[in-house]
């Protein structure tokens, strides 16, 4: 069980820290204005992502009630896979998103971490 939690942070501190800097630079970074741009977005949708980050972020890495923090693992793997449609369908070259399927895979692995604690517990 010790290894299951020691996993469960590492994987949720990696999500969780960098969606928190994601939710910055939407809000600092001329950078991620462009991007969105570039891909289509309106700028107010990088807005409204940069504060459901946080949110989310929040949630993960704080004691919140398991819906919540459900809630916030459906919100990723939304944003994650369609940022990841998004670069494919805009001609993007991998390097600009082959990131995104490593960043799912650490959010299935936080996912399966939490759910195994949640199921011990009760």
């Amino acid at each position: 069980m010790k290894i299951t939690k020691i996993t469960y942070w590492v994987l949720t501190g990696i999500v969780g820290l960098l969606m928190l800097l994601s939710s910055y630079m939407y809000f600092t970074n001329p950078m991620a204005k462009e991007g969105f741009a570039h891909l289509g977005f309106p700028d107010y949708l990088r807005i409204e992502l940069g504060i459901a980050k946080f949110l989310g972020a929040l949630a993960l890495l704080l004691p919140v009630p398991r819906k919540v923090k459900e809630w916030a693992y459906a919100g990723f793997a939304i944003n994650f896979i369609s940022a990841l449609i998004a670069h494919i369908a805009s001609g993007d070259a991998a390097a600009n998103f082959m990131m995104l399927p490593v960043l799912i895979a650490i959010l299935i692995g936080s996912y399966i971490t939490y759910d195994k604690l949640q199921t011990a517990k009760q």
